[in-house]
């Protein structure tokens, strides 16, 4: 009875390391398949926005103006681990189509000061990246305050009155320095194939030693 239980032990350890290291090995795919889409919408020529060029990191060009009015700020922190906010500001283009801009990130004691909206600029570059849930771990957002920690599209498009993409416009440049437009990159991490090798090693040296018991039994 108690090898049995043993036995079961065992291959209960070798089957959850597998599983894990199979886990990593989906991530490693996804983490690929992620930063090649990055890599390729970074390197893109920028168009004019449509709903026709709507996809991750493609670059994209818009033309009409802010709604500073209805501007909201996305709890963040910066490159320094500093905390502040990103302004995520709507905009409606010259076609009627609305969009939410993340202009960049800004000191707290910048949050609602009239200096961060005087841009002159008459079109803005910037990339595209779709709107996502959020983890389960976030905050609920304090929309009385206008203090979020997650972009919620169906609040925003019920609390101003106007239906949005489903993508956000990371901006790449603009003509004051505060807001500072975030920077993104391929600089990610991909460690999911040392972390599968090293789940696979585990439930290898398991059934190494498991196997060599039971010779010697």
């Amino acid at each position: 009875m108690k090898q049995t239980f043993f036995n079961i032990f065992v291959f209960f350890f070798i089957g959850i390391f597998c599983f894990l290291g199979t886990w990593q090995i989906i991530r490693l795919e996804w983490k690929t398949n992620l930063l090649n889409e990055i890599e390729i919408g970074l390197s893109s020529t920028p168009v004019i926005f449509s709903e026709n060029n709507t996809k991750n990191y493609q670059k994209v060009i818009l033309k009409g103006q802010f709604d500073f009015e209805n501007q909201i700020f996305l709890y963040s922190l910066n490159e320094k681990s500093q905390p502040g906010f990103d302004v995520i500001t709507p905009f409606e283009t010259n076609n009627k189509k609305n969009i939410l801009v993340n202009r960049g990130w800004i000191n707290k004691e910048l949050k609602d000061k009239t200096s961060i909206n005087k841009t002159n600029q008459s079109s803005y570059q910037g990339v595209l990246k779709k709107i996502t849930k959020p983890n389960i771990f976030k905050p609920e957002n304090d929309i009385q305050n206008n203090i979020w920690f997650f972009i919620d599209i169906y609040e925003i498009e019920q609390l101003i009155g106007k239906n949005f993409s489903r993508y956000i416009l990371l901006l790449e440049k603009s003509d004051i320095s505060s807001p500072e437009p975030k920077k993104i990159n391929l600089d990610l991490p991909n460690n999911h194939l040392k972390y599968a090798l090293t789940w696979y090693s585990l439930a290898l040296s398991i059934l190494i030693y498991f196997l060599y018991f039971r010779k010697k039994q």
